[in-house]
């Protein structure tokens, strides 16, 4: 990214400066790509996640078969951008139902898929907040079977868990570069090759094949490409290291009596604990940890300055007070076992504290 800094040159241009930041642009484009299976032709690179599902949820989409989609339906525990229904109008936007764990239910989306026009189908890869991974390949041939297409947000799984586009079956993937250790501010949708019928979102210039007009943010996207290339890299190593750290933190969790952890038992991305305890105020437990010097969040990073509880928690079927109170840690590939211990001690504090009544 520094020396990108350094280029002076647009990235449209055809002189030897544009053509050397549209080297750093294309370099990874196509590092996006080898990692999720797509071709670097198929890649577009927005200014972050929520733009790249805007993008990616239009009306008019189709395939290699069948006809243009003209409903959207989405899973009720989807990122906000998501549930805003892109840009279909709002009485063509339907949800499905998850279970108790976070999870899909797959009969419900049957259900609603066998009852109207073709369908785009728009489904997280692993929740932002639970962390819970979602059956996305049983999904896409439900989806397909039906004559519809899949979309998958696929920002939190991306360099945590293998994601690849044509394993999984999906239409369209969407990822950001601050979730794998890239700058903020870059995103990314990936199509399949057969998909047609993408409409702009920004107008003007033909930059990115006439897909995202405007300049590209080339320090941006050449700090995406080389946070992707280390993500993959070093994949399964840092996943097994931060599930035996995400283990270890989660029984420390469970030392304080009543406390819970949501989608405990499901399969999960190997960095997110979304917890709970009887009584325990998510506000309060923030500003609690943030004074032991422990920065968690209380649901989505998103949305977390607003005092409300989690969409993705009543979805699941929990009470509010329940998910008002729950608290989320992440792990990164920096995390240590001093830094577990230390967050277990901030959160013995607090319980003996916030729940001795």
């Amino acid at each position: 990214m520094l020396a990108a800094f350094d280029l002076i040159g647009n990235p449209s241009s055809v002189h030897a400066e544009g053509r050397e930041a549209r080297r750093l642009v294309e370099d990874a484009r196509a590092a996006l790509a080898a990692a999720v299976g797509a071709l670097p032709r198929n890649v577009v690179f927005t200014s972050a996640g929520t733009e790249a599902n805007v993008l990616a949820l239009v009306p008019g989409l189709r395939g290699s078969s069948g006809g243009p989609v003209e409903r959207l339906l989405v899973s009720a525990v989807e990122h906000a951008s998501v549930l805003a229904g892109g840009r279909f109008l709002a009485d063509r936007v339907g949800q499905i139902r998850v279970t108790r764990a976070g999870v899909i239910d797959l009969d419900h989306l049957k259900a609603q898929l066998g009852d109207g026009p073709p369908a785009l189908v728009s489904i997280m890869a692993a929740n932002n907040e639970t962390g819970a991974l979602q059956p996305v390949a049983e999904a896409a041939r439900i989806v397909h079977e039906a004559g519809g297409l899949l979309h998958v947000d696929a920002i939190q799984a991306l360099g945590k868990i293998t994601f690849n586009m044509n394993a999984v079956g999906a239409d369209l993937a969407t990822f950001s570069a601050h979730k794998i250790g890239g700058p903020k501010g870059v995103g990314a949708l990936v199509m399949a090759e057969a998909l047609a019928g993408l409409d702009p979102v920004l107008r003007g210039g033909g930059q990115e094949l006439n897909r995202r007009a405007g300049t590209e943010n080339v320090a941006g996207i050449a700090g995406f490409g080389a946070a992707v290339k280390v993500a993959l890299q070093a994949l399964s190593e840092h996943a097994e290291r931060m599930i035996s750290l995400r283990y270890h933190l989660e029984n420390g969790i469970r030392s304080i009596a009543g406390a819970t952890i949501f989608s405990g038992d499901n399969e999960r991305l190997p960095n997110t604990v979304l917890f709970t305890a009887p009584g325990l105020k998510a506000e309060t437990a923030v500003i609690g940890f943030d004074l032991e010097g422990v920065a968690v969040s209380s649901g989505s990073a998103c949305s977390s300055g607003k005092v409300q509880p989690s969409h993705v928690l009543s979805a699941m079927g929990f009470d509010p007070a329940v998910a008002q109170g729950a608290v989320r840690l992440s792990l990164g590939w920096s995390t240590e076992l001093d830094d577990i211990n230390r967050a277990l001690e901030a959160w013995r504090k607090l319980g003996n504290t916030l729940l001795k009544s």
